[in-house]
């Protein structure tokens, strides 16, 4: 399988469980009116579709680096600017009233130098509103590099290694003197998959595994799924009708310059 044409599909398999935070995210703004705004990391589009209709009347605009997500995105809102871009590349012309980044800006590192220069392109009492997974201690992602690092692909993945994740107090003391309010908060969700340890695995094929199986031939992301999916399944015993409780933490930034 060409995981890099898959993951569209393989993210709106659960979309309804990644859209809640965006939902949540969304109604904390502290905005009535936005005129401007831009999605980064829209994804397959289901944030920016969720943005509009919280801002009907915005001009809205989205980008993303994966352009197997704004092929999906594009079909499902044809009338939006899709921009094939990477947050790190995104420097607009002229400010606007709302960021939104929901599960995208882990992947880009230096949040020192980013954060404020997308603070920045903000408006007079312009808003950024980003929702970063904050699982990296979870079972779930110390299985993947486990396996990683205990398979025949070990030198492969060795450089596979995830952006060190910061803290609300790191976000709180980098966003203050930049703000005039800045709002962080964390929230665990508890994803129920009815399919058990192989949902789990579904669940991270169109996330957190991308970097893992993105090197491997077809015959080895096969093998490495089977292992992954094996210890899972201790990790994440099943419930008495089969279902996984997915524990799924997450921190939310909302600030106002």
């Amino acid at each position: 399988m060409n995981w890099a044409t898959q993951y569209a599909k393989q993210y709106t398999t659960f979309e309804d469980e990644r859209t809640r935070p965006v939902r949540d995210l969304l109604n904390a703004i502290p905005l009535a009116q936005v005129r401007t705004a831009v999605d980064i990391g829209c994804g397959p589009g289901n944030s920016t579709e969720a943005l509009i209709a919280r801002f009907p009347e915005a001009q809205v605009s989205a980008l993303d680096s994966s352009e197997d997500m704004l092929d999906t995105a594009r079909k499902r809102l044809p009338g939006v600017r899709f921009e094939l871009m990477g947050a790190q590349d995104w420097h607009p012309t002229a400010k606007v009233d709302l960021i939104f980044a929901n599960a995208s800006l882990q992947w880009v590192p230096d949040h020192a130098t980013l954060y404020p220069r997308l603070v920045s392109n903000l408006e007079a009492g312009g808003v950024l509103a980003v929702q970063t997974p904050d699982n990296l201690g979870e079972p779930a992602h110390q299985l993947m590099r486990k396996v990683a690092d205990n398979g025949p692909w070990a030198e492969r993945l060795v450089d596979v290694r995830r952006t060190p994740r910061n803290n609300a107090n790191w976000y709180l003391e980098l966003l203050r003197p930049l703000c005039k309010s800045v709002d962080v908060w964390r929230t665990t969700y508890y994803h129920a998959l009815p399919g058990g340890a192989a949902d789990v695995v579904a669940w991270f094929k169109g996330s957190g595994l991308r970097p893992y199986l993105a090197p491997l031939t077809e015959e080895e992301q096969q093998d490495y799924l089977a292992r992954y999916e094996d210890a899972v399944r201790v990790a994440y015993p099943a419930l008495s009708d089969g279902t996984v409780l997915l524990p799924f933490p997450r921190l939310f930034i909302v600030a106002t310059r």
